[in-house]
């Protein structure tokens, strides 16, 4: 972008040092790209002090996302930290910037689980280590670019420019044999979903003459154009989510990619499309939002209690957090959906513990890999005995992911019923059911891999956690009981925004 700047006629050096006075948003958006340039300078013989310098880097980068959250103005629904200049000159497509109560939380939460990323694969990360580094880099710059990005067809380009490094994550640091199957169904998938949001973005470029996002909110479009758009933007988000029955990509792509992969995967890119229909899908097209509610109430439903059931039968450590996390994620549908105060920012919330919980979750059974290099629970049993720390690190994100109360699971889910019992209280007393499924197979998960006899005799040498593992685990418990226990401090973010959201709708 800086090189096609220079390359106009009326460049001026002048001009070019405003463009590297960033602001601190932009160097929250810009650091981990130029920390990946800056490591294709460092010979492979050094490995050591590429990881060293994309550790600090990322660790810098999430004290910078917090002072961001510190400066936040909870008390107004305006877009902060506000920037815009042209990405083409000579059109009306802005690279604009900002942020509200919507979006502050995830990216605190991007530059977050990425140091824990780069840390997990510290030493099970072998070759191509460099590129290892440079992909969760990049990676990084991506996702928070499509939380910040207030232009539509900017925004696109980065919702679809996050599949590049991850597939490349699934396809060259994946576990097994089947890695570049799963790679390919996740790449595809995806991309097929998301190209009828691409022509939905040129008819509302034709029509309006921008793809600015602040004018677009501005803009009325028919109610039969809303419905058509609505369903195009779903086709992407959905796939995103996952829905069902578009979620088949998501257990394979976790049961193939390495441990850092599955974490930042549970962690945000399924918040992508959620954060999709927060941004774009309610306020952009109301009408068809009412409209197509009893459509997402009916999936959102079916795919709780569905995922919830196949969980119960799998036998693969990661296929069983992958399918909790589609039922997860298909609660926060419905929350969102209810339209309603209490449902949007329980939604919210659960988005946020889901990044922390799931992820930790993974972690965890990343941790079991490395010692035994199976994920098959037939062969696990008296893990206490050999690991005691772990097993209470496992048993502690094991009730977050079953919402116990005092964690955060349980305010955002609390909260999503809530709302979702004042729109309509049978599919809330449906959804409701997830619960005691979710009980079911997350203590039946622990019970096996934690008590009774060990299985193997190689299991009884195993190690308990080490120093570098318990610190990666200390920030989840931490950010887990913190939200569970005092969640005003995130909800005091969300509720302008959120209040502004409805009200634009007209849905109160």
């Amino acid at each position: 972008g800086f090189l096609s700047f220079a390359c106009r006629k009326d460049f001026s050096l002048k001009e070019s040092f405003s463009m590297f006075n960033l602001s601190l948003l932009s160097t929250i958006l810009f650091l981990p790209l130029f920390t990946s340039a800056f490591l294709l300078f460092i010979p492979n013989s050094k490995v050591r002090i590429a990881k060293n310098i994309a550790l600090i880097s990322s660790c810098f980068n999430f004290i910078l996302s917090l002072l961001l959250w510190v400066r936040f103005d909870y008390g107004t629904a305006k877009f902060q930290f506000f920037e815009s200049f042209y990405w083409l000159p000579n059109s009306n497509i802005h690279f604009v910037l900002g942020v509200d109560g919507l979006s502050i939380y995830f990216i605190v939460l991007t530059t977050f689980l990425i140091p824990a990323c780069l840390l997990v694969g510290w030493y099970s990360i072998k070759k191509n280590v460099k590129e290892y580094l440079i992909a969760f880099l990049v990676l990084e710059s991506f996702m928070i670019a499509v939380f910040c990005m207030l232009d539509l067809l900017i925004f696109y380009v980065f919702f679809e420019s996050v599949l590049i490094p991850m597939f490349l994550i699934i396809g060259v640091w994946g576990s097994r044999e089947r890695k570049i199957r799963a790679a390919y169904q996740f790449f595809l998938y995806t991309l097929f979903g998301s190209v009828l949001m691409l022509l939905a973005i040129l008819l509302i470029h034709f029509q309006t003459g921008t793809t600015d996002y602040q004018i677009l909110l501005a803009t009325e479009f028919s109610e039969k154009r809303q419905l058509l758009l609505w369903l195009a933007f779903f086709a992407s988000f959905a796939v995103k989510v996952p829905m069902v029955p578009v979620h088949i990509w998501l257990p394979e792509a976790h049961v193939e990619a390495p441990t850092a992969g599955s974490v930042i995967l549970a962690g945000i890119l399924l918040k992508l499309g959620t954060y999709g229909f927060l941004r774009f899908s309610i306020p952009m097209f109301p009408e068809a939002t009412l409209f197509y509610t009893p459509l997402i109430y009916t999936m959102s439903v079916i795919a709780i209690i569905y995922a919830s059931l196949t969980t119960l039968r799998q036998v693969d450590l990661k296929k069983i957090i992958a399918y909790s996390s589609v039922a997860h994620m298909n609660y926060v549908t419905l929350g969102i959906f209810s339209l309603n105060l209490q449902g949007i920012e329980g939604s919210l919330l659960l988005m946020l513990s889901h990044g922390l919980v799931s992820s930790a979750l993974f972690l965890c059974v990343g941790c079991l890999y490395e010692r035994s290099h199976t994920r098959l629970v037939k062969y696990y049993g008296g893990a206490v005995q050999t690991m005691p720390i772990f097993s209470l690190i496992f048993l502690f994100f094991t009730l977050g992911n079953i919402s116990l109360p005092g964690t955060s699971s349980f305010v955002g889910e609390f909260l999503i019923l809530a709302g979702a019992f004042q729109t309509n209280p049978f599919a809330g007393t449906l959804a409701a059911s997830g619960m005691i499924f979710g009980t079911a197979y997350s203590m039946w998960l622990f019970n096996r891999v934690i008590f009774g006899n060990i299985k193997t005799e190689s299991f009884s040498s195993f190690a308990d956690l080490n120093r570098r593992e318990v610190y990666m685990f200390l920030p989840f418990i931490f950010g887990v009981l913190w939200m569970g226990l005092y969640p005003e401090m995130f909800l005091e973010g969300m509720h302008v925004s959120v209040a502004n959201l409805i009200q634009q709708g007209n849905f109160s």
